[in-house]
């Protein structure tokens, strides 16, 4: 599979599974009615925020992987998952003390590696 068909792939189903989550958990109750981490109904909308926020870690995730060599990829998908936020702004920190003096910051999109 390509990597373009890959991406389509993965942001297709982050998609569709965040569409099935918000929906499950407005069905159970409003979100303005949301109480915090409470029992029933209350905890549907903790585990919609949790699938958003993993959700969102994946997409990141995707990135460091087009960056990363093999090693590295499982290294940061590691502390992505269990640190989240944390993992990714030490990713990002790592990558702008990376830039050369006068480097434009669109390279932090690109590989560094052939």
């Amino acid at each position: 599979m390509s990597p373009r068909t890959t991406l389509k792939l993965l942001f297709t189903l982050i998609l569709l599974g965040m569409i099935a989550v918000t929906a499950w958990a407005s069905h159970l109750q409003p979100v303005w009615q949301w109480g915090g981490l409470a029992p029933n109904p209350d905890r549907a909308w903790t585990i919609a925020t949790l699938c958003d926020a993993y959700c969102g870690f994946l997409t990141f995730y995707a990135w460091v992987y087009y960056k990363e060599r093999p090693a590295g990829r499982v290294v940061w998908f590691v502390l992505i998952m269990l640190l989240g936020n944390m993992a990714m702004a030490s990713f990002m920190l790592r990558e702008l003390l990376r830039l050369k003096r006068g480097e434009p910051a669109a390279q932090l999109l690109l590989r560094r590696f052939a």
